[in-house]
């Protein structure tokens, strides 16, 4: 993923709502969302090239969500970071003892945050700081920097998720995501990428002829544990692929 907003409300009717879009290569060949055969109870898109997943939900009210970090000086990792939010879909590590084993294992990845929690609790780990934050009750979002980087995109769809806090419903949470405006020049993050490429990422949904939004994904958390999943899937230049809804 690229850009997750989410508001986190404990005690809530609904506890919690993702809106999230995942940007790649559109040569790098993946599956849309679905429960996955050799782990049930894992809902998620999947990579096919590496294995893992950027976004899901699985058994005992488990959620699961990466971005990378955006900093060529950072050293490259020798493992895929799609493993982690994987592992702790499909494993029997507690969250505490989870967050342990990503300060021990971060060092092999490349960059990365990752959201993680159940029905009691939510948590950000950033690789970059080793650290761990759990998250109070409001709206958060991460992209590509650490948990509420104020970059253009991240504030704008932030707000929008705000707006919809009153009635959310899950084709709306993913019209917000299809934001494709991008920074003025003046707002842009430097993060070593030349400016041709820091206008292309600075939309919330992005669209060319080899890299861009992949996936948006909305899931909304009721208080009896039950999960909504709504995907939309895009190709080439942001060209509509179809929609998956889920229910689990």
């Amino acid at each position: 993923m690229c850009l997750i907003v989410l508001a986190w409300r404990p005690g809530h009717a609904q506890p919690l709502l993702v809106a999230a879009n995942r940007d790649e290569f559109y040569n790098r060949p993946s599956q849309a969302l679905a429960e996955w055969p050799d782990a049930p109870g894992v809902f998620a898109g999947r990579d096919l090239q590496a294995g893992g997943t950027w976004l899901g939900v699985g058994p005992h009210g488990r959620f699961a969500a990466l971005t990378n970090i955006r900093n060529p000086s950072l050293a490259l990792g020798t493992r895929s970071r799609g493993e982690l939010p994987r592992a702790f879909l499909g494993g029997d590590l507690g969250t505490a003892d989870f967050l342990q084993y990503l300060k021990e294992q971060s060092p092999h990845y490349s960059g990365f945050n990752l959201l993680l929690g159940d029905h009691q609790q939510l948590w950000h780990f950033n690789s970059q700081e080793r650290r761990a934050t759990a998250l109070a009750e409001g709206v958060h979002g991460v992209s590509n920097a650490d948990l509420n980087t104020p970059w253009p995109k991240l504030l704008r769809t932030k707000s929008a998720l705000q707006s919809e806090l009153q009635a959310p419903y899950p084709h709306r949470l993913l019209d917000l995501l299809a934001d494709s405006s991008q920074a003025a020049d003046t707002d842009l993050p430097q993060t070593g990428i030349g400016l041709t490429f820091e206008r292309l990422l600075s939309s919330a949904f992005i669209a060319s002829p080899t890299y861009g939004t992949r996936a948006s994904t909305v899931l909304i958390v009721n208080v009896d544990g039950s999960r909504q999943l709504l995907e939309r899937s895009f190709g080439v230049n942001g060209a509509y692929l179809g929609e998956v809804a889920l229910s689990c």
